[in-house]
């Protein structure tokens, strides 16, 4: 499994990928697997909407489930993965690369502090496997 040191994480294991005052978030390779084969995905957000920290962005639906990805901070949704609603299998492919869900525009006084690091999210995987 795949647990990225650059990123930041959180406890409902979406990947967080802070770069000039934009994230760009996704699920991780742990929530990938455990959705197993993931077959639609639907935006609930649009380019140039608000979002809040906890904001249902998209429901991502596999096999056995279906799950809500979550928006880790508050800030103007600037780009979505278009390609994913007709190609959802790049999230279990391509989790850290072509998989990513949306791009969010922070506020300057954003601080990343509430995320999870590398280290503390593999703490999180680890007591969920158990």
């Amino acid at each position: 499994m795949k647990i990225l040191p650059d990123l930041f994480y959180t406890a409902t294991h979406e990947w967080v990928k802070l770069e000039n005052q934009k994230i760009t978030i996704g699920i991780t390779d742990f929530a990938q697997n455990e959705l197993s084969d993931i077959v639609f995905l639907e935006y609930h957000v649009s380019e140039g909407d608000l979002v809040k920290k906890g904001d249902s962005i998209c429901t991502v639906e596999a096999v056995k489930t279906a799950e809500d990805i979550f928006s880790p901070v508050e800030g103007k949704i600037v780009k979505i993965n278009s390609s994913l609603p007709d190609n959802p299998s790049l999230l279990n492919k391509e989790p850290y690369e072509g998989g990513w869900i949306a791009v969010i525009e922070i506020s300057p006084d954003f601080s990343p502090a509430y995320l999870l690091s590398s280290d503390d999210y593999k703490t999180v995987v680890i007591e969920s496997a158990h």
